[in-house]
């Protein structure tokens, strides 16, 4: 699993960002996603990242992508809403 969170101040480049990610993952909170797929899908993510998007960024901007790894997943606690969802796979 992979968390990926952001804080980007241009509204038309974060909401061009927000499409990206929301079609390998799902948004758990405002800026932030959680995305289950294969490494070559998460290693494509981020060199789509550091090759289209990163370009877009201002100073302020800032993307964190936080690996969360498969036998610690059970250790998340979720709160909330996002506590009962089901969780979508998206293997590709």
């Amino acid at each position: 699993m992979l968390l990926i969170s952001y804080d980007i101040s241009d509204d038309k480049v974060r909401t061009k960002f927000s499409k990206y990610i929301r079609k390998y993952g799902r948004r758990v909170q405002y800026s932030v996603y959680e995305i289950y797929n294969s490494d070559r899908v998460i290693d494509n993510i981020c060199a789509e990242i550091e090759g289209t998007f990163e370009k877009m960024f201002s100073k302020s901007d800032s993307v964190l992508v936080m690996p969360v790894s498969w036998p610690n997943e059970e250790k998340i606690i979720r709160y909330g809403y996002i506590k009962n969802e089901e969780l979508d796979y998206i293997f590709i």
